[in-house]
């Protein structure tokens, strides 16, 4: 095992933490030139500014070597991208890294960790399944080209017409100041009755002040007193979509029985949002172990582009559910 010291990631690791990262992913996927890999999206920055508590360095003589990134969803936490430099790997560097997040989320008191590795790699899998993380379901990291107005919905027979049409959409960033906190109770409200203790609302918060896109909100009437659905996105260069794409980093719609048609609204929400920013192409994730949700992003013309595996500690479903229409891909 190498000689390694962990420690906090400071500001002034970033560059270097890029660096890195791309290195890394563009070498395993066997790029002619590593450090191309994810183009002008950004993954560092954005996480360590979200959470820099959570942001680990991994330092072997002096030089930053490796990192990982921890994002708090209250009772969920996910961790990543955890990379090593292609030169150091297999020294034991990864599960120092590990070691130092697994601390992390027991301070924190996280019920269910989660990450995305490649499905493909047996070194991965066996890495993570050393710290208590079991494979599950694939999640399909999917795609739309945008074009025309986007509208396509689906089984819209099982919603009464007056609460097809008073659903409204606006953006987080429309909100004033003093209904700030409201806003954000009402998205705890909804993800806590999907997740017991789910939380997104450190993640709007860094799109908000990092200005990396916006939060779609989806409501039940133009009063907007009834929130039931939410969607986090990132939009261009410099976020986690890069340039030409808004990527819904997590989306979610209220559960029970027009779960459905409130989902089909939040996805052509995030349609109409997209194309006002400019951009033609929509990514999002979707474990398939939430059946109809994956279905239903097919039907709306989605497309799988990329595919790896989410693994969980425990070995739960957490909100990963048949009937859950919810979009994250854990990445």
């Amino acid at each position: 095992m190498t000689n390694t010291l962990i420690r906090p990631l400071r500001e002034s690791d970033i560059s270097k933490a890029d660096h890195v990262f791309r290195l890394a992913f563009g070498t395993f996927i066997g790029l002619q030139d590593p450090l191309t890999f994810f183009g002008d999206a950004d993954y560092i920055r954005t996480r360590f500014m979200a959470n820099p508590s959570g942001s680990f360095a991994a330092e072997a003589n002096g030089e930053l070597v490796g990192s990982n990134f921890v994002a708090n969803w209250g009772s969920v936490g996910i961790f990543g991208p955890l990379t090593i430099r292609p030169d150091l790997w297999d020294k034991g560097i990864a599960k120092q890294l590990l070691k130092s997040t697994m601390d992390y989320f027991e301070k924190l008191g996280t019920k269910h960790i989660g990450l995305f590795t490649w499905a493909q790699s047996p070194k991965h899998l066996g890495l993570y399944q050393r710290f208590g993380f079991w494979p599950r379901f694939l999640t399909a990291i999917m795609a739309k080209h945008l074009e025309g107005d986007g509208t396509i919905f689906a089984d819209q027979t099982i919603m009464p017409d007056e609460e097809k049409t008073s659903l409204q959409w606006s953006r987080y960033s429309e909100v004033i100041a003093e209904d700030r906190r409201g806003c954000l109770n009402g998205c705890r409200n909804l993800t806590t009755a999907i997740y017991d203790g789910l939380d997104v609302q450190h993640e709007i918060n860094a799109v908000n002040t990092q200005n990396l896109g916006d939060t779609v909100l989806l409501w039940n009437d133009e009063s907007r007193r009834r929130l039931v659905g939410l969607a986090l996105c990132h939009c261009g260069a410099g976020t986690e979509a890069g340039s030409g794409a808004c990527y819904i980093k997590f989306g979610a719609v209220l559960p029970g029985i027009n779960a459905a048609i409130y989902f089909d609204r939040l996805v052509h929400a995030c349609e109409t949002f997209a194309k006002a920013e400019g951009v033609s192409r929509l990514v999002a994730g979707v474990n398939t172990g939430r059946h109809e949700a994956y279905r239903k992003m097919i039907s709306l013309g989605f497309r799988n582009e990329i595919q790896g595996v989410v693994m969980d500690r425990p070995n739960e479903p957490a909100y990963n559910k048949p009937e859950i229409y919810l979009i994250d891909d854990w990445r």
